[in-house]
């Protein structure tokens, strides 16, 4: 049998996918509600796209209390980078919506498109993985982390109590996945 190529659709998946088939046990609800999810998700990455892009062009939005205006034109007042990889290991590396340093400054800003309650773990870590990554000791710094959701700023100051910890345990776990893989490996 000589199968049709759809060429157009490779690499992509179906929102009906067999991959994930647990919508056979959905309802009519159930499915709506994953569809709004999907698109909610959709449209927060086309808004950090849109947000990387006015940094990178340095061009500020309208100065309103809005979650993507104050996020962007804060991002460019205080130079921070735009969807800026940070690389401790193959095993342990993340991508930061904005960061910048300024020695011995650390600024990190997260953009939140979403309604869920949100916590400062994953900024936590992104602050380790630019000490690891770049050799700092989070001792020497001071770091200003922020969360952009809702219309509003959340705003932390760790100290480095509270990062040593994490990049302690990202430097143990990553040996020990190191350790796992080159086992599977052999």
């Amino acid at each position: 049998m000589l199968f049709n190529s759809h060429s157009n659709l490779q690499g992509q998946h179906s929102f009906l996918s067999a991959s994930k088939a647990s919508w056979l046990r959905y309802d009519e609800e159930k499915l709506e509600r994953s569809w709004s999810s999907a698109q909610a998700a959709r449209r927060g990455d086309e808004l950090h796209e849109f947000a990387a892009m006015a940094i990178r062009l340095g061009q500020p939005l309208p100065n309103e209390p809005k979650t993507l205006n104050m996020y962007v034109n804060d991002s460019i007042l205080l130079g921070l980078a735009p969807e800026q990889p940070l690389v401790y290991s193959a095993n342990a590396f993340g991508t930061a919506d904005a960061i910048g340093f300024f020695d011995p400054v650390l600024r990190v800003h997260d953009l939140k498109t979403g309604r869920s309650p949100v916590h400062m773990d994953q900024l936590l870590v992104y602050a380790a993985y630019f000490c690891l990554e770049y050799m700092h000791r989070p001792e020497d710094l001071t770091m200003e982390l922020r969360i952009y959701q809702g219309n509003g700023i959340k705003v932390h100051q760790p100290n480095h109590t509270e990062i040593r910890p994490i990049m302690d345990k990202i430097v143990h776990f990553d040996k020990l996945i190191t350790q796992w893989r080159m086992e599977e490996a052999a």
